[in-house]
């Protein structure tokens, strides 16, 4: 008899082990979860997070935040939500973020379905323990840093090279790489940014500039 695993049995194992490692009692809440139809846990786990969760095309922060979109958009504001919220901050997403992705969806979705999110994201923000309403966005956060510091009013000490090129940049194209942490391209006349910084966010402020690279 041929004991080879299936495709996706394969999968769900996979996906199982991804899902443990972003929700620490992950385990034991597919096992709840699912106690009933383990064969839908099997598909649902595998399809989402042995197959999608792994595919190159997305990084874990863009594909959490399309699968809280599109739950918000569906009106599922059970265990969905619940599930996307912690993985998507386990994947590196900001609370901040995360309501953010819900207001966008609003506009989309309809308000009846983004406020039943909103009413659902208070009990979860709770049961957390995170901040209500969140810390700005680390984008917003690092945004205003730059241009504090364009302005001549840095709030914390930078070095002269960080100053002129922030000073002298005549676009700043800004993207969050995770929760903490903000990379600035810094544009002159070129097509090419001239400089890349890494600001390191923490709470409501920026906490450390490196310059990354400069030509």
């Amino acid at each position: 008899m041929n004991h080879t695993p299936s495709p996706m049995a394969s999968l769900y194992h996979e996906g199982r082990q991804t899902f443990t490692e972003l929700v620490p009692d992950g385990g034991a809440r597919l096992d709840a979860l699912f106690h009933t139809v383990p064969a839908l846990g099997e598909l649902a786990v595998g399809v989402v997070y042995g197959h999608l969760h792994a595919r190159p095309g997305l990084d874990p922060r863009l594909r959490e935040a399309v699968s809280f979109a599109a739950i918000v958009a569906s009106g599922m504001v059970g265990p969905p939500l619940s599930v996307h919220l912690k993985t998507g901050l386990a994947s590196g997403l900001a609370p901040g973020e995360m309501t953010e992705v819900l207001l966008q969806a609003s506009a989309f979705a309809g308000f009846p379905r983004a406020v039943s999110a909103a009413e659902q994201l208070n009990r979860l923000f709770d049961e957390s323990g995170l901040a209500s309403p969140p810390a700005p966005t680390p984008r917003e956060i690092a945004l205003e840093f730059c241009e504090q510091v364009r302005g001549g009013h840095a709030p914390m000490p930078v070095s002269a090279a960080v100053k002129r090129l922030l000073k002298h940049a005549r676009q700043l194209a800004l993207q969050a790489s995770s929760a903490h942490a903000v990379i600035v391209e810094c544009f002159e006349d070129e097509p090419s940014p001239r400089a890349l910084l890494r600001l390191e966010v923490q709470g409501e402020q920026v906490v450390s500039v490196t310059l990354f690279k400069a030509h």
